[in-house]
């Protein structure tokens, strides 16, 4: 592997660990753009942006059924994100994955 490749792999990952760690992947990736790199930040923004909104709808419709299935399908969302990244894949995360490249192309 190449250093750009590498630093694509390091970013894809690291956009996957909190939001200090998309914050900090975001920066990392503009200063040095892959492919690789800007494909996991806009999926972890992505998944983190539908945790959010769906967070806020299911609270106030006070439904906590909602908000465990919500959370589960955001968690398996994360790992099959963060898995692709580690493999040094670009294969979006499923139902709104390929939505996500195209919301967040400017990223």
């Amino acid at each position: 592997m190449d250093t750009n490749t590498d630093n694509g792999k390091t970013v894809a990952i690291i956009a996957y660990i909190t939001l200090i760690g998309w914050i900090i992947a975001l920066v990392m990736n503009n200063g040095n753009k892959t492919a690789l790199g800007s494909f996991h930040v806009r999926q972890a923004l992505g998944i983190m942006c539908v945790g959010v909104v769906l967070a806020i709808v299911s609270g106030v419709l006070g439904i906590w059924i909602l908000s465990s299935i919500i959370q589960l399908a955001l968690l398996v969302f994360w790992i099959l994100g963060l898995v692709s990244a580690v493999q040094g894949e670009m294969k979006p995360v499923p139902f709104l994955g390929e939505q996500f490249q195209e919301w967040f192309k400017g990223i």
